[in-house]
């Protein structure tokens, strides 16, 4: 028994993107979602503009999600002004309404910095190894290396 396998030709991510390419429509439309969240952020208060994100458009509507109800209940009493914001731009001439959805975003972690300190009988070693080295390359990372020590006391 034999498999057929459709041998299809890798494509050229610039192929892909551009105007014509099979991405393009979800390109374009990332691109409006984009524009529609940076527009909005410009005329929004500054203590909502962190807390409002454009999700996506479909069927006429802009889904627009924020992380806390406080923030909900404010897009919904400012919809009218908001509406008026995007019908300013002629892509969204289309928009009639919103989505509004509210999604605690978790804040990313970041990780603890781990800081290692070089002592400084390590760090004249590796000056000295770096002084006798005529690769140039090798030489500015040793010198950079040692740059890490301790401070001297």
């Amino acid at each position: 028994m034999s498999i057929k396998v459709k041998r299809s030709r890798a494509q050229p991510m610039s192929r892909l993107l551009s105007g014509g390419g099979e991405l393009a429509p979800l390109m374009r439309t990332a691109k409006l979602i984009a524009r529609a969240q940076q527009h909005l952020r410009d005329h929004l208060p500054e203590e909502v503009r962190e807390h409002v994100h454009v999700g996506g458009f479909r069927e006429g509507k802009l889904t627009i999600i924020t992380d806390r109800a406080v923030w909900l209940t404010w897009l919904r009493y400012e919809r009218a002004r908001l509406l008026e914001l995007l019908h300013q731009m002629p892509e969204f001439a289309a928009v009639t309404g919103f989505n509004l959805k509210v999604r605690p975003v978790r804040p990313l972690k970041v990780p603890d910095r781990h800081v290692r300190n070089l002592p400084a009988p390590a760090a004249d070693e590796i000056a000295a190894c770096a002084a006798g080295t005529e690769d140039p390359r090798l030489k500015r990372a040793l010198e950079r290396l040692a740059s890490h020590a301790q401070p001297r006391e």
